[in-house]
């Protein structure tokens, strides 16, 4: 039997205009979030100027990630650039020409930083935060002084351009703002000392999170584009590769991004996690160990 064409329009005409309603609502919505006022009171940190703490602060910076959003340089790099998810780039964080964060005050950047918000109270998107909101005032500080004191970059910031799913993402729920996960009036983070101990390696550890999420086990990366692959579990359970590791296993596959076995680590694994030194790869190691075996994905 044939279908009448006039009703194989009236179906097609009625799913895009069931389409065109679904995308328009999660561009409402989306953008209702991504406006969303966060007023946040800022507690002020000390900015300190010796050598030591520039070079602590560079170590952070590009130790934690900092570098893959924002270059090398910190004049601002591509993170993401596709329709289904948008044009995502990291904006120029020195004081050239291009650049907003040349008249950022220190309270501008401890609320960007601490508490994923910028000067205008609005949520930044890029900016993981929940990760960050740990960092102790000294480390804090001395990342503001590493930024200021970069070289100028005169490099126009990208603005963030977001695509169909992506806002879909965010419209549902499935993307959460950094800025939305943190308790702000809890964030009081204490003084660090870099120690092989369990407590330091749950201060480095902060910065697996977001993939591996806060109990390490693994699985759907909620934060990145739906194509990422999954993350692998941290925990000592049976699902996780680790309880057949080494410390040393561990310490060269963060290193050289290469398992015991040979194989790639997930592409998604940033490859500054690298850098990390010796005392902090350890205590890393030292609090994995620690965790509770956790099926992978089970958050």
């Amino acid at each position: 039997m044939k279908i009448p064409l006039k009703l194989v329009a009236w179906v097609a005409g009625g799913f895009l205009v069931a389409v065109g309603i679904t995308v328009a609502r999660n561009h409402s919505r989306s953008n209702e979030i991504l406006r969303q006022p966060h007023p946040v009171s800022v507690r002020p940190v000390a900015i300190p100027t010796d050598a030591a703490s520039l070079a602590r602060g560079k170590h952070i910076a590009e130790s934690r990630g900092c570098t893959v959003c924002h270059g090398p340089d910190l004049g601002g790099a591509k993170v993401e650039e596709s329709f289904p998810m948008g044009k995502w780039y990291g904006p120029n964080l020195t004081a050239g020409a291009g650049s907003r964060a040349g008249q950022f005050t220190t309270e501008d950047w401890v609320r960007a930083i601490r508490h994923g918000v910028g000067p205008d109270q609005r949520p930044l998107y890029l900016m993981p935060s929940d990760e960050y909101q740990h960092f102790s005032d000294a480390d804090l500080g001395a990342v503001i002084a590493y930024v200021r004191a970069a070289p100028k970059v005169e490099r126009p910031t990208q603005p963030l351009e977001f695509g169909p799913v992506a806002r879909m993402l965010i419209a549902t729920g499935k993307i959460k703002l950094p800025a939305d996960l943190i308790d702000h009036a809890r964030v009081q983070p204490a003084a660090m000392t870099p120690a092989v101990t369990l407590e330091y390696g749950r201060y480095v550890a902060y910065g697996c999170t977001g993939c591996h999420g806060t109990n390490f086990s693994g699985g759907k990366i909620e934060i990145g584009p739906p194509d990422w692959p999954h993350a692998a579990n941290l925990t000592p359970h049976a699902d996780s590769r680790l309880p057949k590791w080494s410390e040393d296993d561990f310490l060269k596959a963060i290193r050289t991004a290469k398992r015991p076995d040979g194989t790639e680590l997930n592409p998604v694994m940033p490859r500054a996690f690298g850098t990390l030194d010796d005392t902090e790869l350890k205590a890393v190691w030292l609090y994995l160990k620690s965790l509770p075996p956790v099926a992978t994905g089970v958050r």
